[in-house]
């Protein structure tokens, strides 16, 4: 086992952090996080191994996540990339996110898409990790561990398409409803400065939302909420998928 981990997350609703983790504990006997929804350049430890990690938004990686991979310096380091969604596709996310780490001086040793509950319709994914995603990702670290022990330099291939397709359009924002106490947990945690608290309300910059949900997870008072005919309307698109069994899938 490895003594040391980076896990470099972008997780707005803590499903593509827990998905890491999980690989990093069956890896490594200590986990350092670096927290990508934090705006500034963050320093990063001496490990053994940089896991990053990043949900899929539309097929693609967040541009907020993209922006804060382009801070790390991977130089000499060798990654592991994991791209985490909830159940719809992966897409080109996994393969973009290994072409960042790759320009960033990372060495990409593996990568895996992984699948985890929908951060919007909760209901699709809503048993995932179970029991033998936790297997499937255990047998994932040895198998890395093994190919990090044996000098193997090899680069796995993905799955995904250059260019990317178009990034996900946000038609609307989450929406703060009464009963909000003004503590700014949204505004503090929005990865892209959208929140902000103008004469007594909270106010969501439609432009600058990636609609990542942090604010709605945060929010103490369960207040700040997407809009019903928005919520509906993906309670209807994505409904189907309840039934929908992904299969994680895994590169080395």
């Amino acid at each position: 086992m490895l003594k040391k981990t980076n896990l470099c997350c972008f997780s707005p609703t803590g499903g593509t952090k827990h998905m890491g983790e999980i690989f990093c504990r069956n890896i490594s006997e200590d986990i350092i996080v670096t927290d990508l929804l934090k705006k500034e350049k963050q320093d990063q430890e001496e490990c053994d191994l940089t896991v990053l990690a990043a949900p899929v938004f539309g097929g693609r990686i967040p541009s907020a996540a993209a922006d804060r991979i382009k801070m790390l310096n991977g130089t000499g380091k060798k990654a592991v990339t994991l791209a985490v969604y909830g159940v719809r596709a992966y897409e080109d996310a996994l393969l973009e996110l290994n072409n960042l780490a790759k320009e960033q001086g990372f060495q990409v040793v593996a990568s895996a898409a992984l699948v985890t509950r929908h951060s919007i319709v909760p209901e699709v994914g809503a048993d995932r990790p179970d029991a033998e995603d936790l297997k499937q990702i255990e047998s994932f670290a040895k198998k890395v561990e093994e190919k990090l022990t044996a000098g193997t330099e090899s680069e796995p291939a993905v799955p995904g398409n250059v260019p990317y397709k178009a990034p996900m359009q946000v038609a609307a924002t989450p929406v703060t409803m009464e009963g909000c106490v003004q503590c700014r947990s949204c505004v503090n945690i929005c990865p892209t400065q959208a929140i902000a608290l103008e004469d007594g309300k909270i106010v969501t910059d439609l432009k600058k939302c990636i609609l990542c949900m942090a604010c709605t997870a945060v929010c103490p008072e369960k207040v700040r909420v997407l809009p019903s005919p928005m919520q509906e309307g993906m309670n209807a698109k994505l409904g189907p998928l309840k039934e929908v069994h992904r299969e994680n899938e895994f590169f080395i």
